[in-house]
């Protein structure tokens, strides 16, 4: 009478280590998939807070004229990214019989940087009502 030795056989064994060779590289998958998109947030992050502070700066300014494309770039130093930004001054709304002065004015940012070989937009507007001219 043979009896059976305790163990795995070789076949179970096999699935067993294919089964988990299965499972560790989905687990890998998802987590690069996650990694990559942290990275990509935090891009965007980064360039939120320069396009705020940027936003900031030209509602500050004085008077801006309308319709010319006002541009500069972001030190790569500061952001880490190839990136710039575009803005426009335009007339929003003018309170009927009020003088001049007394109007909004809209400004619109584009922030522009890129990731890879792929260019990315961020669009922002801001109002302020028209600084008054000396």
């Amino acid at each position: 009478m043979r009896t059976r030795s305790r163990g795995f056989t070789l076949l179970e064994v096999l699935v067993a280590t294919t089964i988990m060779a299965l499972a560790v590289s989905t687990a890998l998958s998802a987590l690069s998939t996650s990694v990559r998109n942290a990275s990509r947030l935090s891009e965007s992050d980064k360039l939120s807070v320069m396009a705020k502070r940027t936003m900031d700066d030209l509602l500050a300014s004085p008077p801006l004229p309308y319709g010319r494309v006002l541009q500069g770039v972001y030190d790569p130093r500061e952001t880490g990214l190839e990136s710039g930004w575009r803005a426009r001054v335009e007339p929003f709304e003018k309170v009927p019989g009020a003088p001049d002065e007394a109007g909004l004015e809209r400004i619109v940012l584009e922030l522009w940087w890129t990731h890879g070989n792929e260019r990315r937009t961020l669009s922002i507007e801001g109002y302020r009502q028209k600084p008054r001219t000396s």
